[in-house]
């Protein structure tokens, strides 16, 4: 990756996957790599819990993967260590209370007989959709992987030479393909995708259908999320998504071994308190040591020439280098961010799989395998929306489900299955603990009446569930506010702008050595290590 240079010793804050990239590809050059992991266990989001549910295996949080870079796949040879995508056919169904349902997948005559039971027309556009989105998704893949210049306004020469690469990529866009990602990016997405407003469909099934990719982990539909969610090609092929074995836990598994494969050490239940500098360069990490054993807590300090903080950037700016005044000016950006988020994870144990009204069946079937959507109408999409705007919880919230243990067997026993729903809108409770004192009376009053309506057999199935608010999520994994993605996504909290203006280039400027990353990071959130890999390729190009 880089010419011989002497061993650095770095300390990485964070074992989330991109703390993970980061270290396999710094030890990879030789240099001393340790990772404080405030939990007991590494890969922060993408982790597999095996003692929620004793003898099942839980993607508690991160459930899908199709974002993660193929070349740090490539690179850290994770297959060896057990990275496997296991691909879904059909990957969706959107089952409805009255007439027809959608199945969608990788095959395109079968998608475009589906959406014929709705829409001849939609049928027939639906593969010019796929096209021209792919096109866009296709050329903001590569800019994930571009370092972006520190600010708008070059300041020193590396934003000069990112500047000149983004625009080299942008000539890369004929004139009408930047047409339609402008497009994209500044229309309200029903209006993008709906034909009423001139956009492609007429179907509401199908619009709802894909309308749900404009909103995971967000508090407005945004065009940038619905394209950020097709630009993965983990699976092989670009947008689609699939499972990893395992369960999510399994690509931070796999990166896990390739970091000792390198020499990465592992300190757990290290909780960060300060990164300690001397005349504006790190001199390491104060931590405290949580003995797992009996709780008592040990203060330790790491030596470290460079340190990257993996974790969010308000946890970074706000108490980590609290005591810092030359990080003042960005502390007040970073700190001013947008975080809000209102995603719940909702984690079910099944004796059995979902008999679907619409589709029904008990044994698993082509109905059990995609993600399978509770959204339609567009009205109920838009409703939702307006409840939480409104300060509630969505009346007839969203539902994004999987049932992974249908295609993979290691999760749960015979006859037993792991569901996962992501529900949106939930408020993360500014005013209190209103919301989060309701979360398991929101679940049997709100959420179980919805899946009774598609699902005939769910209070018979039901064993157990686990319920994650947005502070649940916050409390969990340092997620400031719930926010999935360490921050909104919007189109002024991204590129030079994320986290800030002045540090966007994983850089924190007047403090030598001292480097960001993480999802707070460009390019966002998501399990694409793409952040990890930026930081690590900034701190041998410094070194």
């Amino acid at each position: 990756m880089g010419a011989t240079m002497l061993p650095k010793d770095i300390v990485i804050i964070g074992g989330g996957h991109n703390g993970l990239v980061a270290a396999a590809y710094l030890a990879r050059e030789g240099h001393h790599v340790r990772i404080l992991e405030a939990r007991p266990q590494l890969g922060g989001a993408a982790s597999t819990n095996t003692t929620l549910f004793p003898g099942k295996k839980v993607s508690e949080f991160s459930y899908l993967n199709s974002l993660m870079l193929s070349e740090i796949v490539r690179d850290l040879n994770l297959k060896r260590f057990g990275y496997e995508v296991l691909l879904r056919n059909p990957s969706s169904f959107t089952p409805c209370l009255h007439g027809p349902s959608l199945l969608l997948g990788p095959d395109m005559a079968f998608n475009q007989a589906q959406i014929a039971q709705f829409s001849k027309h939609d049928a027939e556009m639906y593969p010019l959709y796929e096209e021209r989105l792919g096109e866009l998704g296709k050329w903001m893949a590569k800019i994930m992987t571009m370092i972006p210049p520190s600010g708008p306004w070059p300041r020193k020469r590396s934003d000069v030479v990112s500047l000149l690469r983004l625009a080299l990529h942008a000539l890369q866009l004929n004139p009408v393909q930047m047409l339609r990602l402008r497009k994209l990016l500044f229309t309200d997405p029903v209006k993008y995708l709906d034909a009423k407003y001139g956009g492609w469909f007429e179907s509401d099934v199908l619009i709802a259908t894909l309308i749900t990719d404009a909103m995971i982990g967000a508090t407005k539909l945004s065009g940038y999320v619905l394209l950020h969610h097709v630009m993965g090609e983990a699976g092989g092929t670009r947008g689609i998504w699939g499972y990893s074995r395992g369960g999510m836990g399994g690509i931070s598994k796999a990166l896990e071994g390739a970091c000792r494969e390198h020499g990465v050490r592992f300190v757990f239940n290290a909780q960060a308190e300060r990164i300690v500098t001397a005349k504006q360069h790190v001199s390491g990490v104060l931590a405290n040591i949580r003995d797992s054993s009996d709780g008592t807590l040990t203060q330790r300090f790491f030596p470290a020439e460079i340190v990257i903080s993996a974790v969010n950037p308000t946890i970074t700016f706000g108490r980590l280098l609290e005591k810092e005044s030359v990080v003042d000016k960005i502390r007040k950006k970073v700190l001013a961010r947008d975080c809000e988020s209102a995603s719940m994870k909702i984690n079910l144990i099944l004796k059995g799989v979902p008999n679907f009204r619409a589709m029904p069946g008990t044994n698993p079937g082509p109905q059990h395998q995609g993600t399978i959507h509770i959204a339609p109408p567009v009205e109920c999409v838009q409703a939702a929306l307006r409840d939480y705007e409104a300060g509630m919880a969505s009346s007839r919230p969203i539902l994004e489900i999987t049932i992974p243990s249908v295609v993979d067997e290691t999760l749960a026993p015979a006859g037993f299955h792991v569901m996962n729903i992501f529900l949106q809108f939930y408020p993360y409770s500014p005013d209190g603990e209103y919301w989060q004192k309701r979360k398991v009376d929101y679940f049997w009053e709100t959420v179980m009446p919805l899946l009774r309506d598609y699902i005939s057999n769910i209070d018979g199935i039901l064993e157990d569930f686990s319920i994650l608010t947005p502070r649940d999520i916050e409390r969990e994994l340092g997620m400031i506010g719930g926010n999935i993605f360490h921050g909104g996504m919007g189109l002024d909290q991204l590129g030079w702008n994320r986290p800030a203006p002045g540090c966007a280039d994983y850089r924190v400027p007047g403090i030598g050595g001292l480097y960001l990353s993480g999802a707070g990071t460009h390019p966002g959130g998501g399990v694409c290590g793409a952040a990890g890999l930026n930081a690590a390729r900034v701190i041998l190009s410094d070194l």
